[in-house]
């Protein structure tokens, strides 16, 4: 594998944690910014967690549908290097937020059976980047974050030419799968670096960084 792989470490809300994935080498450090998440912080707790990632790492905003007067605090408070919209966001939306504030952007797409793929077409072409997530259980109050997988052997047909990071689910004991048999660009992880929702186990992240790194080494 030529290019390195982007590990993501989301839903990051203290700052011993956003240090674990610093010293780790993750690529992006992910702030969530909804109400509904138990990782749920503020624009301005977010900026404060993220002045010592700045230049390390990507400082990724997550949000789930949210309006203009939202994304305008995120945007001037935390200053980040990329938005990602994690809701029912359309082409024509991800369009005038990356107009709005000439910030790429990642978009999450929700996948169960092979047919939620066929959404992707959409989005190419306008979103910088997919985030290939497990749909959430029906009446989920989370549209991430779940700690569920979905049938990676879907991704084979895949586009090669797409970019995309993986989430949903992912953790140590499946880490090694999701790398050797899927072969995404990147990996997203948040629930499968916790000891209990939205709260995050700092060795683990330290484990999970450094089995992606040996992993890697593998494949090179």
């Amino acid at each position: 594998m030529n290019m390195p792989i982007d590990i993501k470490i989301c839903g990051l809300s203290k700052a011993e944690s956003v240090a674990a994935a610093l010293a780790g080498g993750a690529s992006h450090v992910g702030f969530i910014f909804f109400a509904k998440s138990p990782r749920n912080v503020t624009p301005e707790k977010a900026s404060e967690l993220a002045s010592g990632a700045r230049g390390s790492a990507k400082i990724v905003a997550v949000t789930v549908d949210a309006d203009d007067a939202f994304l305008d605090e995120i945007v001037a408070t935390l200053k980040p290097d990329l938005l990602q919209l994690h809701g029912s966001e359309s082409p024509e939306r991800i369009r005038e937020i990356k107009h709005r504030y000439g910030l790429p952007v990642m978009k999450a797409v929700s996948v169960r059976e092979a047919s939620d793929l066929d959404r992707i077409v959409a989005y190419r072409g306008i979103a910088d980047r997919l985030l290939l997530d497990a749909r959430p259980p029906a009446g989920a109050d989370l549209p991430g974050g779940n700690g569920i997988t979905f049938d990676w052997s879907l991704l084979g047909e895949l586009d090669p030419d797409i970019d995309y990071m993986l989430s949903g689910g992912i953790d140590l004991a499946n880490l090694a799968s999701a790398l050797h048999d899927v072969h995404p660009a990147g990996i997203d992880v948040s629930s499968g670096v916790e000891r209990a929702p939205g709260e995050k186990d700092d060795d683990l992240i330290r484990r999970f960084l450094a089995e992606a790194k040996r992993l890697e080494g593998e494949m090179a």
